[in-house]
Parts: C-alpha cells; structure tokens; sequence
C-alpha cells in the first residue's frame, strides 16, 4: 500500500487472505520514487512475485519494479498456477489469436493481471500486521494533478457488464437504445467498435479492442459488431458473452455463449423492458 491512508487501507487485506502488509506513507506522487519501495519491499520480504492489477497505474509502476528487479514482466494475464519452475501464467498473445501459458524462471515473477478476471478471496476473520515504511523523498518525476472524468458513468474496463455497438447500430443516434439497456441493468458501461469510433460515433474512451480498451466483465453484449479479432483480443476473456447481430455467419457467434440472430432494433426494447422487470421483482 502507498500514499496517504496507506496503513488504513492495508487494514482490510487481512479479510483477502494477506499475512503482512507494508505501507509507505508520506512523500511525494511519484511514479519512480514508488517503484523503487516498491521493489525495495519485495527483496527484504524474500518474494517470488510482484503482481499488480491491469490499471493505468499498474501499468506505469509494474515495467519499472520489473527493471529494478532485474525480471521480465508478463502483462496483462488471466490466469497464474505452479509450474515445474515456477510461477506459470496465462495470458493472450498475438493480438489476442493465441493464449499462452509461460513460465517463469526468475527470481521474482513481475506480472500485471486483468481486472475483473481474478475473485478476491474471503478468509473470515483474516488480520494481517501492518509494517509502516516512510516514502522515500527522492524522485525525477512527480505526479502534479489528476483530471477526474466527470458524468459519473462507469467505464467499460471496470463495468461488470458491457454493452457495445457496433456498426450494425447504423448511427450514433440509436445507441441511446444501448444507454437504456445499460441503464435497466443498473451497473453497466456502454462500449463500441474501432469502427463505430473511427467514424466519430462514440469517444474513444469506450472503444474495445486491441487499439481500445481490454475488458473482462461478467457479461459481455455485443450488438452489430461482426467479430474482427482485433475487436475480439479485447473482450473474448469476458465470463458470458451475449451476440446479437442479424448475419447468422457473424465470427462473433463463434466465441459467444449465447447468440440471437436478428434485428437489434426490435431485440434491445425488449431486451431492456425485460431487464427492467426482472430488476423490480427483486
């Protein structure tokens, strides 16, 4: 744990299974200052792992305690298990055509995992000591402000239910029929295609795909996206995926749990009323 309210964060990792925590307090925003405590804290802790979840800040700090550390980082995994030699994780590779499983010979394995991919462990009762470290003040960069997105909507790397459009929406202006499905269901994002964003539809904030964002939600409704393995690396580890598109040879049936061949414009009023009174009856 690090930055302000550090040890008091740290307190409730005992409740998922941790047996000690250390928390820097104090210091600058400092990505490099960070990474250096943080990799610091896996050699006098003796570790054979750093891992840290897929965030835009994971991603910032795992290359660099990976360097400290003299380690290979694997990013963005799905799975982790024991190997001959050691750690093994799971992980897609070539843009999302093959899934690889590596193992790890290292010292220390660095790895960033997919969020939304692992379930946090419940251990009743858990408590872990908590070891209290001062930041250290010495740094080349300094994190100086944070733009908060405004609008409060929930972004599709962390939604645990996506909606995307693709080009079979036919314009931007009948995606509000996603932003009402997403809205029945009550903790969804609404995401789109490279094609529904290159074409100025949707923001770029909510494209999936290998140029997007990757996202692994609990379900995952593709409607009027054909399936490009490009859109696929970027979605195809979601736990149900949900395909409705009127082309009944669609690549994206191909990889969905469930399919509806049809028109979307007729499927998604039903769909969100059906969704909405299923909410209401509890």
């Amino acid at each position: 744990m690090a930055g302000a309210g550090a040890a008091a964060a740290g307190a409730h990792l005992g409740a998922q299974g941790a047996t000690s925590v250390v928390a820097f307090e104090g210091g600058a925003a400092s990505p490099d200052a960070l990474a250096a405590d943080l990799a610091d804290a896996v050699r006098a802790q003796g570790a054979k792992a750093f891992l840290v979840a897929s965030t835009s800040a994971g991603r910032d700090l795992a290359p660099r305690v990976a360097a400290l550390l003299d380690s290979n980082l694997f990013s963005d995994c799905t799975a982790l298990e024991a190997g001959a030699q050691g750690l093994r994780v799971t992980r897609p590779w070539l843009a999302g055509k093959v899934i690889a499983k590596i193992e790890s010979t290292g010292p220390v394995l660095c790895a960033t995992l997919r969020r939304n991919t692992f379930e946090p462990a419940a251990t009743a009762g858990g408590n872990a000591p908590i070891e209290n470290q001062p930041a250290r003040a010495d740094f080349k960069a300094l994190l100086v402000d944070v733009a908060a997105k405004t609008g409060g909507k929930l972004d599709v790397s962390e939604a645990p239910v996506v909606i995307s459009g693709g080009r079979g929406m036919r314009g931007p202006e009948h995606f509000h029929l996603l932003e009402e499905l997403a809205e029945a269901f009550g903790n969804a994002a609404v995401g789109a295609s490279r094609a529904v964003v290159d074409s100025g539809w949707r923001p770029h904030g909510e494209q999936v795909g290998q140029t997007g964002k990757t996202v692994s939600p609990q379900l995952y409704i593709a409607v009027g996206i054909s399936g490009a393995i490009q859109h696929l690396a970027g979605m195809k580890t979601a736990r149900v995926i949900v395909a409705i598109n009127r082309d009944k040879d669609a690549a994206i049936f191909k990889i969905a749990d469930y399919g509806i061949v049809g028109d979307a414009f007729e499927i998604l009023p039903a769909l969100t009323q059906a969704v909405r009174e299923l909410r209401a009856q509890g």
